[in-house]
């Protein structure tokens, strides 16, 4: 069973299988209902994309609305962790709860022994177990997604285009008369797509402004609320250039929720933004047991960062992860994940790091 977002990667993935000889048939994951008309979340227009690929190919197409199980097992916790001050990543828990439990569940209803994915990433068995390792293609590489699978989810899991670039993607696509050859790829988070990200959350998470401040206590402007910001945000501060100051431009820094304040600090490399180490919890290993601790290895605290070289080391509550340099604008509630050369060996959920506190 190929999961069929209506995209071209998803639909080349049930292209190649369909080559290998595999018996499939697709189905379309509707994630999200939004009440808005003009909802920038394209759920009917991809559902048409996906439902013209697989009359193309001859394969049955299965639409499926998942939306209750996302919205009880992704976006209450995407809205929890907001209110409490972090910067929560849904797509982590997206993959682990629907894509790969709620959507093999189903899957296997209908009698599918394996799910196919457009994810860009490999899977493979190796060791007495299930591995996952990088796309062939780094910067399309997917398995920072990933990293939440367990063993079961990975031995269902096919993979497709793990040994290809996004030009051999959607050149395939092209040759075989996919409509969505050139369909711009998805970005951002599917319940709030183009729109502005603050205006959405303000509906589910009423918000006061307050005062943006400096580290050191200095009023520089107001905010839209605290909960709306994030370390090494740029964009939306206002404040503009002040007499005497340097022309550096501002960045989040911090943020205090309970009081509604927002610390801000010039430069995209200020002492306020740098991280030596964090600490994570909510730890996952996809080998089913923990490694020998501590662990030199390399790890991600964003999607498409290069590795980072560092060193895990237990704690009482979760683990510690120092990193051989300085960190930039790395943020509670994102995930961080672990590399060993090109295998992901798991990861788990930033709770704070070592760099400068401020002061309420």
């Amino acid at each position: 069973m190929v999961g069929m977002s209506g995209g071209v990667d998803s639909s080349v993935a049930a292209l190649l299988l369909q080559r290998e000889g595999h018996q499939l048939a697709g189905m379309f994951m509707q994630n999200w209902e939004d009440e808005e008309p003009d909802s920038a979340c394209r759920a009917d227009e991809d559902r048409k994309d996906a439902l013209a690929v697989c009359a193309k190919l001859g394969i049955p197409f299965h639409p499926r609305n998942f939306a209750r199980e996302y919205r009880e097992r992704v976006f209450a916790h995407f809205l929890s962790e907001y209110r409490a001050g972090r910067t929560p990543n849904p797509d982590v828990l997206c993959n682990r709860e629907i894509k790969f439990r709620t959507f093999l569940d189903a899957a296997r209803e209908l009698g599918a022994r394996k799910i196919a994915t457009g994810h860009y990433a490999r899977v493979e068995y190796a060791d007495g177990r299930w591995k996952l390792r990088r796309a062939a293609d780094t910067d399309k590489d997917q398995t920072y997604f990933l990293h939440a699978l367990d063993q079961e989810q990975l031995g269902a899991a096919l993979f497709p285009l793990g040994g290809l670039h996004k030009g051999e993607v959607r050149r395939l696509a092209h040759e075989a008369g996919f409509a969505v050859h050139a369909k711009k790829d998805s970005t951002g988070i599917c319940f709030i797509g183009e729109r502005d990200f603050r205006e959405f959350l303000s509906k589910y998470l009423p918000a006061q402004p307050g005062e943006l401040r400096t580290p050191e206590g200095e009023i520089l402007g107001e905010h839209h609320g605290a909960m709306f910001y994030t370390p090494g945000q740029r964009a939306g501060l206002r404040i503009g250039g002040r007499a005497g100051a340097s022309p550096e431009p501002w960045y989040v820094v911090g943020k205090d929720v309970g009081a509604n304040l927002v610390y801000v600090a010039q430069g995209p490399q200020n002492r306020w933004l740098m991280s030596h180490s964090l600490r994570a919890e909510q730890v996952h290993w996809i080998a089913g047991r923990e490694p020998v601790l501590p662990l030199a290895c390399a790890a991600m605290t964003r999607y498409r960062q290069p590795l980072q070289p560092c060193r895990i080391n237990m704690m009482d509550a979760g683990i510690e992860v120092r990193f051989e340099n300085p960190q930039r604008a790395v943020a509670p509630g994102q995930s961080v994940a672990f590399y060993a050369g090109d295998e992901c060996l798991g990861g788990g959920v930033i709770a704070s790091t070592d760099a400068p506190g401020i002061a309420p």
